[in-house]
């Protein structure tokens, strides 16, 4: 019976394309590397929330969101270099990979000194009480940790390139697993802070939130550059600064469609602190982080399929590219399922999970529940777009739906609470998608024309 099972594994994971053999290997991995991270994730939430208490924490989460739009001066370089190393790759051109490597890391080494000096001058001018929502009771100690998260941001917005790096050569297994380390050696910082540090310290925590997986990311980047990635590994050597146009050529769209994506993700945050104070944005946080768990299998299923899906565009494979598309489509069929059932224990695992320090409205874990739904439907043809680099038309809708989501979101708001806020991403989704499904059965049948297949 063993070896009967053994043998059919054997099959399932060896069989099919290459390509699609490559995938699924990852894939497992990541369910059980990112699984754990997920687990570490959840368990840290009670600790950190209890260590300091939820408005210090939904302080620290509308920061960290204000911080991440610093993120969008790669200027689209990132999923840029993705692109192109995953083209070099398949061309099996690996000193031109090398040389795009090297250029990137230097262009962001050179965009992170600039962002860390303008913002030191500025930070001190800014009146971040008012921002968060809280009570003013001086500047100083807020711009002191905010100019902390800001550093330890521009430090990691150029060592996770790595993944990147990873992802093109469709290996965020890999990276996965640098992220697991990180969560655990966070995970034992946290306890001890908590053990020998009783006394509730924002800045502490901050740090070591912050500080910890940075150094895991160092640490795995010298590994794995030194390894099997050496003959990518960044050279000062092989920078080219005359590859940053071509770069910025192929990521400009991204570029923008970063900004759009933020829009959408991250000032959910900031409006909820704006409308109903820090405290609700731990509330949110929380349904999130329990939906987020279907997100995260959805990603760990999506992520090889980026490159995966440039290196078939370029050798015209397009056979390939609908059969995996269709077999997306049943996995998110399949989520959506376990969506529903998340939904209707969701009041048990709140209870069980957080105890009273938290409570969490149903009609938000409904809307958040709708969130996921449409959430992984529309980024389905998002990956397949982004990777055989289609985004035009990706472009102007984001674009129009980043506009539009703050004010539906503050509208919904005032009329359903915190849940309106979820429920403005969830509408913008399904139009959104309705849209990207159309032009990627069009590209995928050789239809496409026009703004289609640009």
């Amino acid at each position: 019976m063993l070896q009967v099972i053994q043998s059919n594994l054997h099959q399932f994971f060896n069989r099919g394309h290459q390509r699609s053999v490559k995938a699924k290997k990852n894939i497992i991995q990541s369910v059980f590397l990112k699984g754990g991270s997920v687990i570490i994730t959840l368990t840290l939430i009670p600790l950190t929330i209890n260590y300091i208490n939820p408005t210090q924490y939904g302080m620290w989460l509308t920061l960290s969101s204000l911080i991440t739009w610093a993120a969008l001066f790669d200027m689209g370089l990132g999923n840029g270099l993705k692109n192109k190393l995953a083209e070099f790759i398949a061309l099996d051109d690996i000193p031109t990979a090398r040389s795009y490597v090297s250029s990137t890391y230097a262009i962001l080494v050179v965009i992170s000194l600039l962002l860390f000096i303008v913002f030191y001058f500025v930070n001190p001018y800014i009146s971040w009480s008012r921002i968060l929502n809280v009570q003013d009771k001086g500047n100083t100690d807020l711009n002191r940790l905010v100019l902390i998260i800001f550093a330890f941001f521009c430090l990691q917005f150029v060592v996770q390139l790595i993944n990147t790096v990873l992802t093109a050569n469709q290996a965020p297994a890999k990276f996965a697993f640098l992220n697991l380390i990180a969560q655990v050696l966070t995970l034992i910082a946290v306890v001890g802070l908590i053990r020998f540090h009783k006394q509730g310290s924002l800045t502490d925590l901050v740090i070591i939130i912050a500080g910890v997986p940075l150094i895991a990311l160092l640490i795995g980047s010298i590994w794995f550059y030194r390894g099997s990635y050496k003959q990518i590994s960044p050279a000062i050597s092989h920078i080219n600064f005359k590859h940053a146009r071509e770069l910025l050529s192929v990521g400009g769209g991204f570029f923008i469609i970063q900004i759009s994506a933020l829009v959408f993700y991250e000032t959910d945050n900031i409006v909820i602190t704006q409308l109903f104070g820090p405290k609700e944005v731990t509330t949110f946080n929380v349904a999130y982080k329990l939906f987020s768990i279907v997100l995260m299998l959805f990603v760990i299923v999506i992520t090889p399929f980026w490159s995966a899906f440039t290196e078939a565009y370029v050798k015209n494979d397009y056979e390939w590219i609908k059969n995996a598309i269709s077999k997306i489509n049943k996995l998110w069929i399949a989520l959506s399922f376990c969506t529903v059932a998340l939904l209707m224990v969701s009041p048990v695992i709140y209870s069980l999970w957080l105890g009273k320090s938290v409570t969490v409205p149903l009609v938000l874990s409904i809307a958040m529940c709708l969130y996921t739904i449409t959430n992984i439907w529309q980024a389905i043809y998002v990956q397949l777009l982004n990777g055989i680099g289609k985004i035009k038309l990706q472009l102007y809708l984001t674009t129009i739906g980043a506009i539009i989501n703050i004010p539906l979101a503050v509208v919904l708001g005032k009329t359903f609470g915190v849940a309106g806020v979820t429920l403005a991403n969830a509408i913008l989704f399904v139009v959104m998608g309705i849209v990207f499904y159309v032009q990627a059965g069009k590209i995928i049948n050789k239809t496409a024309t026009g703004i289609f297949n640009a």
